[in-house]
């Protein structure tokens, strides 16, 4: 603004130095002045207008950073469940009484505890699964094996 003002000054010198009509002089300075109010009313518009669109984009960055936020709270949670530091989580049901549950992978380990009936489960890290050795009756979903019903037939005659 500090340009402006120096160059309305200058402007006022060169007019008031090359009119001599000190009517025509006034009417001059007022209509310029009229004309320069106009401008400058446009300018402040335009200036509010600017900074109100300005605070709105602001406002608006702002709602999105709190949404990045959020959404990068659920990308955490997510990758720690994908991803855990303490290792990998690997769901057992017990054969015994089919609850579920969640142990950390420790191939070091052999057996683990069910916490609901607190039998013993034997683990198997390799994968391979053995013969089974005759039905228990403690399979999930069981209804006996062939074997298990030969035996019954015998124990009836």
């Amino acid at each position: 603004m500090g340009t402006l003002k120096d160059n309305y000054t200058s402007f006022l010198k060169d007019i008031e130095a090359n009119i001599k009509n000190k009517e025509d002089l006034d009417y001059i300075k007022l209509r310029f002045s009229d004309f320069l109010d106009v401008v400058l009313d446009q300018m402040d518009y335009m200036m509010d207008h600017h900074k109100d669109e300005v605070e709105k984009i602001e406002q608006k960055q702002q709602e999105l950073e709190n949404k990045i936020g959020k959404m990068e709270d659920v990308v955490s949670h997510i990758e720690k469940d994908i991803y855990s530091e303490d290792g990998f989580d690997f769901e057992i049901v017990c054969p015994y009484c089919n609850y579920e549950f969640v142990i950390d992978v420790d191939e070091e380990k052999t057996e683990v505890k069910c916490p609901e009936c607190n039998n013993i489960i034997e683990l198997d890290w390799t994968g391979e699964l053995d013969e089974p050795q005759g039905c228990t009756g403690n399979c999930c979903s069981c209804d006996g094996c062939q074997e298990d019903e030969t035996r019954k037939r015998y124990r009836r005659n």
